[in-house]
């Protein structure tokens, strides 16, 4: 039988280290637990990086996974498939979007994003511009493409050259945006909530500024929804909290559930830039994913899901800001919306986070400092409760 130990040391013999993988190896998984090849349970407020917002292994998702596998599970997009319709009809009542192209992954949907930018000027607008406008901190996939539009320059080293076209601003100030712009510049891409950036969030001022630009300069707004959507933050889409109109968005992550799914979803017009032959992708769309993310649409949208997570959100938020009111010399912010939330440490937290998931709790650092959470939208208060009571008990027992 594989063990923990077994496993790590096969992964190092076979897989390539891309990966900097934390001491645990998951056997399985239900709801919103882990288990390990010993059967240690921990409680997951990562879920998969905001893929598994119903949780893991959610049986109504394995049952139309199961019921599809029987049916068709791919094709290729040479055929019209029922799925597809049906997955596209659904996901675009969530927005203000006409089209959607469906894809692999998170990264896919972004470049496929850039792409149709580029070509809606080109041959929509019959424009040279093709520059697009980022913010730092941001992070927007690991192709060429994406990772030079990503606003960290540590995932950059030893890439270069980089594909040209790509810009990046201070995010949130206000006055570095009119100045970015030039006769080049065709749209500004940002995500309302910095994930992998540390849990920032975009202040109004600062989309108001966004809106204006755009509105001066006819660029477009591409809006990175990859992992704020699908409910994380208490409405279904980031934006929609801003009453924002975006020309462009890009989902992935929770969108099918656990299966790798990405979707690009465009304004009509804009999404005819993109013609037969333009664009492509062969898995995208496929059956199997497409029926395992119509389930999860269904799911949360019957189980009131998006306003648990509303609620639930501020609930954590007011716990947390107590922890922070009683450790005010070890964590210097609480932050997030919905169930997308981080804990800013006032020092580097990979000894808390350590200890943390030794006492069974899985989450995640990002920028050194800031525990991230990003439970399955099925937590109850109670989980909240008990990982605020082990951080509150981590912290007092650290060093100051």
């Amino acid at each position: 039988m594989a063990d923990n130990n077994y496993i790590k040391d096969s992964t190092s013999k076979f897989i390539c280290p891309t990966y900097a993988r934390y001491p645990l190896g998951v056997d399985r998984a239900r709801g919103c637990f882990l288990y390990d090849f010993n059967g240690r349970e921990y409680l997951d407020l990562l879920s998969g990086i905001s893929v598994c917002n119903l949780g893991h292994s959610h049986p109504e998702v394995v049952s139309a996974i199961k019921k599809q596998a029987d049916k068709l599970i791919h094709v290729s997009n040479l055929f019209y498939q029922r799925e597809q319709v049906e997955l596209a009809q659904a996901l675009l009542e969530t927005c203000a979007m006409d089209k959607v192209f469906f894809c692999n992954s998170g990264a896919e949907a972004n470049e496929g994003a850039i792409k149709l930018l580029r070509r809606y000027m080109k041959n929509i607008k019959k424009q040279d511009r093709f520059e697009l406008i980022t913010m730092s901190g941001s992070f927007h996939g690991r192709t060429l493409a994406t990772l030079t539009a990503t606003g960290q320059d540590k995932i950059k080293q030893g890439f270069a050259p980089l594909p040209p076209g790509f810009k990046t601003v201070e995010f949130n100030q206000v006055d570095g945006l009119e100045k970015a712009i030039t006769p080049n510049t065709a749209g500004i891409m940002l995500e309302i909530i910095q994930g992998e950036g540390g849990i920032r969030m975009v202040s109004e001022l600062f989309l108001d500024e966004v809106i204006r630009v755009c509105n001066r300069h006819d660029l477009l707004l591409i809006v990175d929804e990859i992992q704020t959507g699908m409910g994380r933050t208490g409405q279904f889409w980031a934006h929609q909290h801003y009453g924002l109109k975006p020309d462009i968005m890009t989902s992935a992550k929770a969108l099918a559930g656990g299966l790798p799914m990405g979707a690009v979803l465009a304004r009509d017009e804009i999404a005819q830039a993109f013609d037969a032959g333009s664009h492509g992708t062969t898995f995208g769309g496929n059956p199997l994913a497409c029926a395992a993310a119509l389930k999860t649409l269904d799911i949360i949208s019957r189980d009131g899901l998006v306003r648990h997570a509303a609620e639930l959100g501020r609930e954590a938020l007011e716990i947390f800001s107590r922890l922070k009111a009683k450790h005010p010399k070890k964590i210097n912010d609480v932050r997030g919306k919905g169930l997308m939330l981080g804990i800013e440490l006032t020092f580097p937290g990979t000894g808390i986070w350590r200890a943390l998931l030794e006492k069974g709790f899985v989450l995640n650092l990002t920028q050194d400092t800031v525990l991230r959470l990003l439970p399955p939208l099925i937590i109850s208060k109670k989980q909240i409760q008990d990982f605020a009571k082990t951080l509150d008990q981590l912290l007092h027992d650290s060093q100051d």
